[in-house]
Protein backbone atom coordinates (compact mmCIF):
# COMPACT_ATOMS: atom_id res chain seq x y z
CA UNK A 1 0.00 0.00 0.00
CA UNK A 2 1.43 3.41 -0.70
CA UNK A 3 2.60 5.45 2.66
CA UNK A 4 -0.42 7.70 2.98
CA UNK A 5 -3.81 8.64 2.06
CA UNK A 6 -2.55 11.22 -0.11
CA UNK A 7 -0.25 9.19 -2.42
CA UNK A 8 -1.75 8.28 -5.69
CA UNK A 9 -1.56 4.33 -6.35
CA UNK A 10 -0.78 4.38 -9.83
CA UNK A 11 2.39 6.94 -8.74
CA UNK A 12 4.17 4.59 -6.35
CA UNK A 13 2.81 1.31 -7.66
CA UNK A 14 4.30 -0.35 -10.64
CA UNK A 15 1.40 -1.74 -13.10
CA UNK A 16 2.16 -5.25 -12.28
CA UNK A 17 1.54 -4.93 -8.72
CA UNK A 18 -1.60 -3.01 -9.31
CA UNK A 19 -2.78 -5.55 -11.39
CA UNK A 20 -2.43 -8.59 -9.08
CA UNK A 21 -4.01 -6.60 -6.16
CA UNK A 22 -7.57 -5.99 -8.41
CA UNK A 23 -7.58 -9.66 -9.17
CA UNK A 24 -7.29 -10.69 -5.63
CA UNK A 25 -10.55 -11.59 -3.36
CA UNK A 26 -9.29 -12.36 -0.41
CA UNK A 27 -6.87 -9.68 2.06
CA UNK A 28 -4.80 -9.41 5.19
CA UNK A 29 -4.34 -6.09 6.29
CA UNK A 30 -2.90 -4.31 9.30
CA UNK A 31 -6.12 -2.54 8.96
CA UNK A 32 -8.92 -3.19 7.25
CA UNK A 33 -10.73 -0.28 7.09
CA UNK A 34 -7.75 1.44 5.61
CA UNK A 35 -6.96 -1.36 3.24
CA UNK A 36 -10.51 -1.35 1.81
CA UNK A 37 -10.20 2.30 0.87
CA UNK A 38 -7.01 2.40 -0.68
CA UNK A 39 -8.45 -0.29 -3.02
CA UNK A 40 -11.60 1.37 -4.07
CA UNK A 41 -9.01 3.49 -5.56
CA UNK A 42 -8.16 0.74 -7.74
CA UNK A 43 -9.99 -0.20 -10.96
CA UNK A 44 -11.37 -3.38 -9.19
CA UNK A 45 -12.61 -6.42 -10.93
CA UNK A 46 -15.72 -7.01 -8.28
CA UNK A 47 -17.44 -4.83 -5.87
CA UNK A 48 -15.19 -4.32 -2.73
CA UNK A 49 -18.28 -5.33 -1.05
CA UNK A 50 -17.32 -9.16 -2.40
CA UNK A 51 -13.37 -8.54 -0.88
CA UNK A 52 -12.89 -10.08 2.07
CA UNK A 53 -10.64 -8.61 4.37
CA UNK A 54 -8.52 -10.05 8.13
CA UNK A 55 -6.49 -8.15 10.03
CA UNK A 56 -3.06 -8.68 11.18
CA UNK A 57 -1.58 -6.37 13.73
CA UNK A 58 0.17 -6.37 17.06
CA UNK A 59 -2.85 -7.53 18.86
CA UNK A 60 -3.49 -10.82 16.31
CA UNK A 61 -2.72 -13.89 18.82
CA UNK A 62 -0.55 -16.68 17.62
CA UNK A 63 -3.21 -19.29 17.63
CA UNK A 64 -5.64 -17.40 15.42
CA UNK A 65 -2.80 -17.05 12.66
CA UNK A 66 -3.63 -20.59 10.99
CA UNK A 67 -6.82 -19.27 10.18
CA UNK A 68 -6.18 -16.57 8.01
CA UNK A 69 -4.26 -18.87 5.82
CA UNK A 70 -7.63 -20.99 5.06
CA UNK A 71 -8.74 -19.45 1.64
CA UNK A 72 -5.23 -20.42 0.64
CA UNK A 73 -5.36 -23.86 1.94
CA UNK A 74 -9.11 -23.70 -0.08
CA UNK A 75 -7.30 -22.68 -3.60
CA UNK A 76 -7.45 -18.62 -3.71
CA UNK A 77 -4.98 -16.18 -3.79
CA UNK A 78 -4.37 -13.97 -0.84
CA UNK A 79 -2.72 -10.53 -0.43
CA UNK A 80 -1.17 -9.01 2.42
CA UNK A 81 -1.52 -5.34 2.74
CA UNK A 82 0.85 -3.58 4.99
CA UNK A 83 0.48 0.20 6.71
CA UNK A 84 4.78 0.55 6.43
CA UNK A 85 3.99 0.12 2.43
CA UNK A 86 6.17 -2.77 2.27
CA UNK A 87 4.76 -6.03 3.81
CA UNK A 88 7.14 -8.12 6.57
CA UNK A 89 9.31 -4.98 6.76
CA UNK A 90 9.12 -3.02 9.93
CA UNK A 91 5.91 -4.61 9.50
CA UNK A 92 3.56 -7.73 11.61
CA UNK A 93 3.29 -9.57 8.72
CA UNK A 94 6.21 -11.57 8.49
CA UNK A 95 4.30 -13.95 11.00
CA UNK A 96 2.54 -14.77 8.36
CA UNK A 97 4.70 -15.27 5.54
CA UNK A 98 7.00 -17.64 7.79
CA UNK A 99 3.48 -19.96 8.81
CA UNK A 100 3.13 -19.96 4.74
CA UNK A 101 6.59 -21.29 4.11
CA UNK A 102 5.94 -23.79 7.22
CA UNK A 103 2.85 -25.23 5.47
CA UNK A 104 4.74 -25.31 1.88
CA UNK A 105 2.34 -22.46 0.83
CA UNK A 106 4.27 -20.22 -2.35
CA UNK A 107 5.03 -16.73 -1.51
CA UNK A 108 5.22 -14.14 -4.17
CA UNK A 109 6.84 -10.51 -2.96
CA UNK A 110 5.45 -7.89 -4.81
CA UNK A 111 6.92 -3.75 -5.33
CA UNK A 112 6.37 -1.46 -3.29
CA UNK A 113 7.48 1.54 -1.24
CA UNK A 114 9.37 1.16 1.68
CA UNK A 115 9.92 4.20 3.50
CA UNK A 116 13.06 3.02 5.10
CA UNK A 117 14.51 2.19 1.81
CA UNK A 118 13.58 5.19 -0.10
CA UNK A 119 15.21 7.18 2.78
CA UNK A 120 18.29 5.48 2.60
CA UNK A 121 18.48 6.01 -0.58
CA UNK A 122 18.19 9.62 -0.55
CA UNK A 123 20.49 9.81 2.49
CA UNK A 124 23.84 10.20 1.08
CA UNK A 125 24.60 7.72 4.18
CA UNK A 126 26.20 4.54 3.61
CA UNK A 127 23.61 1.95 2.25
CA UNK A 128 26.16 -0.85 1.55
CA UNK A 129 25.56 -1.63 5.00
CA UNK A 130 23.11 -0.53 7.17
CA UNK A 131 20.42 -1.61 10.01
CA UNK A 132 16.75 -1.09 11.01
CA UNK A 133 15.63 -0.65 14.60
CA UNK A 134 12.31 0.02 14.40
CA UNK A 135 11.26 2.24 17.14
CA UNK A 136 13.25 3.65 19.59
CA UNK A 137 12.39 3.55 23.88
CA UNK A 138 9.44 6.64 24.67
CA UNK A 139 11.08 7.10 28.35
CA UNK A 140 13.69 10.21 27.56
CA UNK A 141 16.62 8.11 29.85
CA UNK A 142 16.16 4.92 27.74
CA UNK A 143 15.64 6.55 24.33
CA UNK A 144 19.02 8.59 24.77
CA UNK A 145 20.63 5.30 26.17
CA UNK A 146 19.94 3.98 22.68
CA UNK A 147 20.79 6.80 20.20
CA UNK A 148 24.40 6.95 21.93
CA UNK A 149 24.49 3.14 21.63
CA UNK A 150 23.15 3.14 17.41
CA UNK A 151 26.16 5.88 17.44
CA UNK A 152 28.34 3.89 18.86
CA UNK A 153 27.53 0.94 16.57
CA UNK A 154 27.38 2.74 13.22
CA UNK A 155 31.43 4.14 14.51
CA UNK A 156 32.37 0.65 15.01
CA UNK A 157 30.97 -0.97 12.10
CA UNK A 158 30.81 1.87 9.46
CA UNK A 159 26.77 0.84 9.19
CA UNK A 160 24.07 3.48 8.90
CA UNK A 161 21.72 3.10 11.50
CA UNK A 162 17.91 3.21 10.65
CA UNK A 163 14.92 3.85 12.99
CA UNK A 164 11.51 5.33 12.44
CA UNK A 165 9.04 7.71 14.93
CA UNK A 166 5.26 8.17 15.07
CA UNK A 167 4.07 11.61 13.70
CA UNK A 168 2.86 12.91 16.92
CA UNK A 169 7.02 11.56 18.28
CA UNK A 170 9.02 13.00 15.14
CA UNK A 171 9.76 16.23 16.97
CA UNK A 172 10.80 14.96 20.34
CA UNK A 173 13.19 12.26 18.38
CA UNK A 174 14.81 14.65 16.63
CA UNK A 175 15.69 16.70 19.81
CA UNK A 176 16.67 13.72 21.53
CA UNK A 177 18.63 12.59 18.68
CA UNK A 178 20.76 16.01 18.73
CA UNK A 179 21.08 16.28 22.53
CA UNK A 180 22.83 12.56 22.61
CA UNK A 181 25.10 12.31 19.46
CA UNK A 182 28.30 13.82 18.52
CA UNK A 183 28.61 16.72 16.46
CA UNK A 184 30.10 14.88 13.37
CA UNK A 185 27.59 12.32 13.50
CA UNK A 186 25.90 12.56 9.73
CA UNK A 187 22.13 12.85 10.09
CA UNK A 188 19.14 12.04 7.59
CA UNK A 189 15.94 12.77 8.55
CA UNK A 190 13.02 11.58 5.44
CA UNK A 191 9.82 12.98 6.57
CA UNK A 192 5.88 12.24 4.49
CA UNK A 193 7.72 9.87 1.50
CA UNK A 194 5.80 9.89 -1.32
CA UNK A 195 3.47 12.11 -0.35
CA UNK A 196 3.12 15.84 -1.52
CA UNK A 197 5.32 17.11 1.40
CA UNK A 198 8.03 14.81 1.30
CA UNK A 199 11.66 15.85 2.38
CA UNK A 200 14.87 14.23 3.36
CA UNK A 201 17.89 16.47 5.28
CA UNK A 202 21.26 15.16 5.72
CA UNK A 203 23.59 17.42 7.49
CA UNK A 204 26.21 16.83 10.70
CA UNK A 205 24.53 16.57 14.04
CA UNK A 206 26.38 20.23 14.74
CA UNK A 207 25.17 21.69 11.25
CA UNK A 208 21.61 20.17 12.53
CA UNK A 209 21.85 21.82 15.79
CA UNK A 210 23.04 25.27 14.18
CA UNK A 211 20.03 25.38 12.26
CA UNK A 212 15.78 25.94 12.66
CA UNK A 213 14.58 22.29 13.62
CA UNK A 214 12.17 21.14 10.55
CA UNK A 215 8.40 21.35 11.46
CA UNK A 216 7.76 17.31 12.24
CA UNK A 217 4.80 17.54 13.46
CA UNK A 218 1.65 15.27 12.27
CA UNK A 219 4.85 13.61 9.57
CA UNK A 220 5.88 10.21 9.71
CA UNK A 221 9.72 10.08 9.85
CA UNK A 222 12.64 8.00 9.54
CA UNK A 223 16.08 8.45 11.01
CA UNK A 224 19.16 7.54 9.81
CA UNK A 225 22.70 8.22 11.32
CA UNK A 226 26.49 7.44 10.12
CA UNK A 227 29.28 8.14 12.75
CA UNK A 228 32.71 9.09 11.98
CA UNK A 229 34.54 5.80 12.53
CA UNK A 230 36.50 5.34 15.48
CA UNK A 231 40.53 5.89 15.80
CA UNK A 232 42.46 4.12 18.05
CA UNK A 233 44.86 6.45 20.07
CA UNK A 234 47.71 3.72 18.63
CA UNK A 235 46.44 4.17 15.26
CA UNK A 236 46.50 7.82 15.78
CA UNK A 237 50.09 8.34 16.75
CA UNK A 238 52.51 9.01 13.71
CA UNK A 239 54.71 6.01 13.11
CA UNK A 240 58.14 6.55 14.96
CA UNK A 241 61.72 7.23 12.97
CA UNK A 242 64.32 4.03 13.64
Amino acid sequence: MPLGPDSDPKAVLPAATIEAAVSLRHFVAENARTARRFLTRLPLAVPIQQVQFEELNEHTRPETLPALLAPLLAGADVGLASEAGCPAIADPGARLVALAHERGIPVVPLVGPSSILLALMASGLNGQAFAFHGYLPVESGARATRIRELEAASAASGATQAFIETPYRAEAMLAAVLAASDPSTRLSVAADLTLPGASVETRTVGEWRRRPAPALASRPAVFALLAAPKVSARAAQKPRRA
